[in-house]
C-alpha cells in the first residue's frame, strides 16, 4: 500500500510540473523572422504579383516557371521576375545603401537564414535592385569597361588560320 501511494504521489507531482510549465511555453510562441516590407508596389491596382500566403509557399516554383519561360521560350515579361521583386521588396539599411544579400536585412536572406536554406540564385543574378545599379557613378562603369577590355585577349587576324 505505501508503494501505490508513493507511485501516486510522483505521478500527481509529474502531473503538476507539466501543467505548471504549460503557460510558459503558450506564451513564448515561435519567433518568425523579421521580413521588410516592400517599398514599391507591382502596379496601381496591384500589391504584389500574388498574396503573400501564395508567395510565402510557391515563390520558387515561380521564379523557375519564369525562368523556363525565359530561357527556353523567350517570354520576358515583369510579373513573377526576379528583377522585379528585387526592385520591390529589397529596402535600404540605417545608412541609407541598399543591403546586400549577406545582411539579414535583404528582403530574401531574412527568410532564408530563418529556415536554414541557401540562395544560390545570386551567384548569377544582381542582388540589388536595378536603379541602384543604373546608378552607378559613369566613371566606374568606364573603368570597368576598360578594365575587362584589357583583359580580354585579341582577336587572332584572318592570316593566323590560313
Amino acid at each position: 500500500m505505501a508503494v501505490m501511494v508513493r507511485k501516486l504521489r510522483s505521478l500527481l507531482l509529474l502531473v503538476g510540473m507539466i501543467l505548471s510549465g504549460l503557460p510558459l511555453t503558450a506564451q513564448s510562441g515561435t519567433p518568425l523572422p523579421e521580413v521588410p516590407e516592400a517599398t514599391t508596389r507591382f502596379s496601381a491596382t496591384q500589391g504584389c504579383v500574388e498574396p503573400t500566403a501564395e508567395m510565402r509557399k510557391n515563390h520558387m516554383k515561380m521564379i523557375l516557371h519564369k525562368r523556363d519561360q525565359t530561357m527556353h521560350e523567350g517570354i520576358r515579361t515583369p510579373q513573377h521576375s526576379l528583377e522585379e521583386c528585387i526592385n520591390c521588396h529589397v529596402p535600404d539599411d540605417d545608412s541609407g545603401k541598399i543591403v546586400r544579400i549577406d545582411s539579414k536585412e535583404h528582403f530574401c536572406n531574412s527568410c532564408h537564414s530563418y529556415a536554414g536554406v541557401s540562395i544560390d540564385c545570386f551567384q548569377c543574378h544582381a542582388d540589388r535592385p536595378v536603379k541602384d545599379i543604373r546608378t552607378r557613378s559613369t566613371a566606374a562603369a568606364v573603368n570597368s569597361s576598360v578594365a575587362v577590355r584589357a583583359l580580354w585577349p585579341a582577336w587572332p587576324s584572318r592570316r593566323a588560320y590560313f
